[in-house]
């Protein structure tokens, strides 16, 4: 697999999702370019855009990074442990967007490949990521519309996929110590090569391409919707679930963390305001118990509309 192939549409996609958003938000997003040192564990580089502070998006973070190490972290080999400490590249995008309006979701997109070295001497390629949406109020629409975007990015490359990815996306962003779902899902894959490397980066493609598509028209039907105090301190204390899912549970941020990478960046997923209520249960027939129980649950999205 040539890496530069990846890693030009990895660049390609970061610039093509920060001009779309900077020409919703009208606002620029600021680059922070870095470099690891010499000597570090982990060599490499990447660009981290962060726009904070907007009418919109009260932080959005896309991050590229392009890094090598001489051995895969823990997180890294939980399914592959014949490659325990063996020497690596990953390249990726990663980003977050954490809106102001509590009636438009958060939303989280990663397309990612890892180049392994076996002890072999054989290069091990394979690919991950996903996207999936995390709302505060919830609205039928936006759910099918999303999840039906996901669909038709990955059905060229095989039926069966949706179904299968999207079950690894309800698995995945599961806040396990509280039973319960972190948003209405999307897809997630990971360690995916079984179409072979071509046809395997090019299903990555298709799946980065389609998170504007479907995660504008969203933000663009609900961003004038009003709302009062009860919906901002409600989406600060369901921001509070999407912190806790990311330190406990995510295994990007702990592979970070683990490899010696920017942590920074790693983090530039955080959202910038967040709450925690003790035992906090929403009002019988509110929106907010309408979220929980017929939005943050297991659910097909498409068929069953």
């Amino acid at each position: 697999m040539d890496a530069s192939l990846v890693r030009d549409y990895l660049v390609g996609l970061q610039a093509n999702i920060t001009q779309a958003i900077t020409a919703l938000e009208g606002q620029a997003f600021h680059a922070d370019r870095w470099q690891k040192n010499p000597g570090e564990a982990l060599q490499g580089e990447g660009l981290t855009m962060i726009l904070e502070n907007g009418g919109i998006f009260e932080r959005a973070g896309c991050g590229f990074s392009h890094v090598n190490g001489a051995q895969l972290p823990p997180s890294a080999t939980q399914t592959r442990p014949d490659l325990k400490g063996a020497p690596f590249e990953a390249m990726g995008v990663s980003l977050v967007f954490h809106p102001r309006n509590p009636y438009v979701p958060t939303v989280h997109m990663n397309v990612r490949m890892l180049s392994v070295l076996s002890s072999k001497g054989e290069q091990v390629v394979w690919f991950g990521g996903g996207m999936d949406l995390t709302p505060y109020y919830g609205f039928e629409e936006d759910a099918v519309h999303f999840h039906q975007t996901c669909k038709t990015a990955l059905t060229p490359f095989g039926e069966a996929l949706y179904p299968r990815f999207k079950t690894g996306c309800d698995d995945y962003f599961c806040l396990k110590h509280r039973q319960e779902q972190r948003g209405i899902g999307g897809i997630f894959f990971d360690d995916f090569s079984e179409l072979g490397a071509a046809s395997s980066f090019a299903m990555l493609q298709s799946v980065g391409n389609a998170f504007l598509p479907a995660y504008l028209p969203i933000v663009k039907r609900r961003l004038e919707t009003p709302y009062t105090e009860r919906e901002r301190n409600h989406q600060l204390v369901r921001r509070g679930r999407y912190v806790e899912f990311n330190l406990v549970w995510d295994r990007g941020t702990h592979f970070g963390l683990q490899s010696g990478g920017r942590t920074e960046s790693i983090l530039l997923s955080m959202p910038p305001l967040v709450s925690w209520s003790y035992q906090q249960t929403p009002e019988p027939g509110s929106p907010e118990q309408d979220l929980m129980e017929k939005f943050l649950i297991r659910r097909d999205w498409i068929e069953a509309n």
